[in-house]
């Protein structure tokens, strides 16, 4: 098990990057969350095994449809046990 947290900027806020992510998420077998952040950038944590979650991470970096991506910030943390996939609020 890995886990990697993504950072996602560009036009990723308003278009259902969210919930497709959750989705394509859970459809791959990873566990985490993803949320908004109030710079306008998109927060994700990824976490299963290897091959699921570099597929994840390859996916921030086009998104859903309406989604344009500008850059995508990866770094290593360690598994945390997730068992589930959440979309999780904007922290204030």
């Amino acid at each position: 098990m890995i886990r990697r947290r993504v950072v996602v900027s560009g036009r990723v806020q308003g278009v259902f990057f969210r919930d497709t992510c959750r989705r394509e998420a859970m459809a791959t077998g990873v566990t985490g969350w993803v949320r908004n952040l109030a710079d306008g950038t998109v927060e994700a944590a990824f976490e299963g095994p290897p091959g699921a979650v570099e597929r994840m991470v390859k996916w921030t970096r086009e998104g859903p449809p309406d989604a344009v991506v500008y850059d995508t910030s990866v770094t290593d943390e360690p598994p945390e046990g997730d068992d589930t996939f959440t979309v999780l609020p904007t922290p204030r």
